[in-house]
């Protein structure tokens, strides 16, 4: 056809070659259904990609549970490296064994008067229905303040950073304390840098809890604590987006003490609320900050571990956690000069935001995430996996992608078959 380029039709087009999107082939491919998966990476593994050179899982390895491949390495209580995490999805690409197209990068979906067309450069691929797995990291957020910081001061963001070498001599200014600021904090000071941390309001967690990974206990509340009445609830729609507890893989698995970082010369600092050249500006309450992340456990995942414990009759061993011995504040101030303090690079671990402005379907709440039922969005045809929250806390990662898919997957099926028999 003149003017359209090529034109592919599949009853089924998964967007995101990731986790979430290998997992809902594997459950398509099980119930029948033609499809194709279509990644815009030129390998199969998703964002983990992104991560940096030393990356470890901060789960243990037994949580992933992919469909029709749960973990049989000799190592279930390890913390796979990110290289590793990319050779377990390649692997599992060859057990789902999905038609896929490499290289494609959907720019837009849209609605056509029998279904649904993805346009990725000179193809479009037509389909009755459409999922997106393209996870919940697709774009980074960097505070407005960055603009504002002088043009010879080294920006990165998280999702750009992979070593202490790649940024410029100096001290370096890390922006965020979730799992994956608090982690290059840690490697940087490790390395030998001079390390400035602003503080997020995220949680803290023990590695271990009365006898027990903090992961096996997730791990058995999510898959069991529906059946003795313990359950995780969504609270907000913007807990969608909450932090995940600051942990580490490395090492064989750690907890992670902001308060002992200052102590092994950290300098910690409340949140970054504005810049000008070289002068930053923090907020004045780095102590709530700490507090905030050192009480969080007891408040929330305690509290739940507890109720699971009682509820299942589990035999556990008393709380092992070793007592806080320090609550002092460290030395801090509400402003810093990036020249003045040898700072010669910025890393902003400050997050990502979903990306669905490519999806031309009104189908998006306020926050951008889209109205639907376990997946199955309000558009007929269009569905989602792997997004934080899509119907438990463990839709995201790979424990849980696998159970949202078989849904997805089994709602498509009978979709295509109500189509065919009518």
């Amino acid at each position: 056809m003149v003017g359209r380029g090529t034109v592919e039709r599949t009853d089924t087009l998964v967007i995101g070659g990731g986790q979430a999107g290998l997992a809902t082939s594997y459950w398509l491919t099980k119930a029948g259904v033609n499809h194709l998966v279509v990644d815009r990476r030129d390998r199969l593994g998703g964002g983990w990609h992104d991560r940096w050179d030393e990356f470890c899982l901060v789960l243990p390895n037994f949580t992933l549970l992919l469909p029709g491949m749960p973990y049989d390495g000799d190592d279930p209580d390890g913390f796979m490296a990110r290289d590793d995490v990319v050779k377990h999805l390649s692997r599992y690409a060859s057990v789902v064994d999905p038609a896929v197209r490499l290289g494609t990068d959907v720019t837009r979906l849209a609605a056509t008067d029998d279904g649904l067309v993805a346009h990725a450069g000179g193809t479009s691929f037509e389909a009755r229905n459409v999922v997106l797995a393209t996870g919940p990291y697709p774009r980074p957020k960097i505070p407005a303040a960055a603009e504002r910081i002088s043009a010879h001061i080294q920006q990165v963001h998280s999702n750009d950073y992979r070593r202490p070498g790649q940024l410029a001599d100096g001290a370096v200014l890390v922006v965020g304390t979730g799992q994956s600021g608090a982690q290059i904090a840690e490697e940087l000071h490790r390395s030998g840098r001079e390390v400035h941390l602003a503080v997020s309001k995220c949680s803290a967690a023990p590695r271990r809890y009365r006898g027990r990974d903090l992961g096996w206990w997730l791990l058995q509340v999510f898959q069991h604590g529906p059946e003795v009445g313990v359950e995780v609830k969504l609270q907000s729609p913007a807990a969608r987006f909450a932090g995940n507890p600051i942990l580490s893989g490395q090492g064989g698995g750690h907890s992670i003490d902001l308060r002992q970082f200052a102590r092994e010369g950290m300098r910690l600092y409340g949140r970054l609320e504005s810049a000008d050249g070289t002068a930053v500006r923090f907020s004045d309450n780095l102590a709530d900050r700490l507090v905030f992340a050192e009480t969080q456990f007891d408040k929330q995942y305690r509290r739940l571990f507890e109720a699971y414990i009682a509820a299942a009759g589990i035999d556990a061993p008393p709380d092992d956690r070793p007592a806080r011995s320090d609550s002092s504040v460290p030395d801090t101030s509400t402003e810093l000069d990036l020249a003045a303090a040898g700072i010669g690079a910025v890393v902003w671990a400050t997050g990502y935001r979903l990306d669905f402005g490519w999806v031309d379907l009104p189908v998006f709440d306020d926050w951008g995430y889209p109205h639907h039922t376990r997946g199955v969005t309000t558009h007929p045809g269009l569905y989602a996996v792997g997004l934080p929250w899509l119907h438990s806390v463990a839709s995201s990662v790979f424990a849980g992608v696998g159970p949202d898919a078989a849904h997805v997957a089994e709602h498509i099926a009978g979709r295509l078959a109500g189509e065919r028999g009518a």
